[in-house]
């Protein structure tokens, strides 16, 4: 009697093997190069962790039975005599967003390899960050020693209101820090050739991160500042 052939497909043995070693050799995968892949990766993570931190102010903010401070009268700024709602917070984001035109001018430059206007522009995104972050560091001690906000209460009203402020706003500036620190570092290292032969991807890898933390401000912007 004829042996009826299996319908089972089984896997060629080296299958695994192959994959395993073609990934552990550092070999490109799914078309997309592994600095890229990471950053994808890294930046899905932190969406997750941003998503956690808006939901639960919008939640904490909606439930709450006091009274929730003004954004208009709490970031306001007073100059010559008159006080001006949310200039300062306008001012950041002016800010941040157009870093997010020089990055990508520093990545366009990039892959020309145009080495001292992707990294001067590069410089110049870190420093529309340091100043970013400054001008956070002048917020938050403005609320601290004058306004009396603090992480467990609020002379203004909801207690809430200063540890949400100081974990949302304190959470996406360490980003921003981190991300002055990362691009001065990228920048110097471009300057200096030292991805003439591997290329530039590296910076489109610093953009990356640069634009999600840009985007990142967006909502905390209109979230926190507009509502």
């Amino acid at each position: 009697m004829a042996a009826i052939p299996s319908l089972e497909t089984k896997e060629p043995a080296g299958a695994w093997a192959s994959i395993v070693a073609d990934w552990s050799s550092d070999r490109q995968a799914f078309k997309v190069p592994w600095g890229k892949a990471m950053m994808w990766i890294f930046l899905l993570s932190d969406t997750f962790i941003f998503s956690c931190f808006l939901t639960g102010y919008m939640t904490v903010r909606i439930s709450t039975t006091d009274q929730w401070p003004n954004p208009s009268e709490v970031f306001a700024l007073n100059i010559g005599g008159a006080n001006i709602p949310l200039i300062l917070i306008a001012i950041m984001t002016f800010i941040l967003i157009s870093s997010s035109g020089t990055m990508a001018m520093a990545v366009n430059f990039g892959y020309r390899r145009d080495r001292k206007k992707t990294a001067a522009l590069m410089l110049v995104t870190a420093l529309f960050g340091a100043t970013f972050v400054g001008m956070q560091a002048f917020e938050w001690s403005k609320l601290i020693f004058h306004e009396g906000v603090r992480p467990w209460g609020n002379p203004m009203g909801a207690a809430q209101f200063g540890s949400s402020f100081f974990m949302i706003t304190g959470f996406h500036g360490l980003h921003v820090s981190a991300g002055v620190v990362y691009l001065s570092i990228v920048a110097a290292r471009v300057l200096k050739g030292r991805y003439e032969k591997k290329g530039y991807e590296i910076v489109e890898i610093a953009g990356l991160y640069w634009h999600f933390v840009d985007l990142v401000w967006v909502f905390i912007f209109a979230l926190f500042y507009l509502w």
